[in-house]
């Protein structure tokens, strides 16, 4: 499989480097296009055997699958002299842009092809670790086109394929929500220095806290609030801290916080 990435910024260039260390694609067949020389070179660094170019038909021309990772606003200007390229009876079109949808990619397409398979991609940044969650929705698609572009993302992490209206809940929950548990890790370590523990060891701590949190869930296929209840005793420190955090508006800011990146 050939696979064109036009964007080499932190999310393309975290699936260019997620795709090039796994097994679905050798790197060798994977093209990424970038107007800005020293993002390419970035990668090339850590990736000799990735092909880059500053020109985005190489991402195109060829390929079995192009993904398209730019700025909303500058999606349209970045596709629309790439549409004649594209071979619409092999090839399948990808998007990793933020409130893209599967109708505007085919109104796009529209003059060249009536009906052109579309896919809407939505990692996070952990696509570079292999731990990305990944939505994916389609239109004019085969299941088989589905199942290849869901065989690159599963190397990037988890994949789910979900109805595309429910796509800005995922991205608010998995794209935005790494942001807020990396938020909250900040704000854990912070309180661990406040109570005298250095730095690195508090953010060791709290990392490990996480991994054993996600750890229990996954062993006992658990609700969160079964294993919070292991650990709040009557009348212990516990419940007495899950009580201030509520007190401060934790869950409300959480769930505000997720609505607001649907807006």
């Amino acid at each position: 499989m050939k696979v064109g990435i036009i964007g080499a910024g932190n999310m393309g260039g975290a699936i260019a480097r997620g795709l090039a260390s796994g097994n679905n694609v050798n790197a060798s067949d994977i093209t990424v296009c970038c107007p800005v020389q020293r993002e390419l070179d970035a990668l090339k660094d850590d990736c000799a055997e990735l092909n880059v170019s500053v020109d985005n038909e190489a991402a195109v021309i060829g390929k079995d699958i192009t993904i398209v990772v730019v700025k909303p606003w500058l999606l349209d200007a970045v596709i629309k002299p790439l549409l004649p390229k594209i071979d619409y009876s092999r090839q399948v079109l990808v998007t990793v842009v933020a409130g893209a949808t599967t109708s505007h990619l085919v109104e796009l397409a529209k003059d060249y092809c009536e009906n052109p398979a579309v896919v809407c991609v939505m990692p996070n940044t952990a696509a570079s670790v292999h731990e990305s969650m990944t939505f994916i929705c389609s239109r004019n698609t085969t299941a088989a086109q589905v199942a290849s572009v869901k065989s690159l993302f599963d190397e990037l992490g988890n994949t789910m394929v979900i109805e595309e209206r429910l796509m800005g809940a995922g991205m608010a929950l998995a794209s935005c929500g790494i942001a807020y548990a990396l938020r909250y890790i900040r704000a854990a370590v912070e309180g661990g220095v406040e109570m005298g523990i250095y730095p690195d060891d508090a953010k060791h701590i709290v990392m490990q806290t996480l991994k054993g949190a996600v750890a229990l869930l996954e062993k006992n296929n658990s609700h969160p609030e079964v294993e919070i209840d292991k650990v709040t005793t009557p009348g212990g420190v516990t419940i007495k801290g899950l009580n201030a955090m509520e007190a401060h508006g934790f869950t409300t800011s959480v769930i505000e916080g997720l609505k607001a990146s649907m807006k």
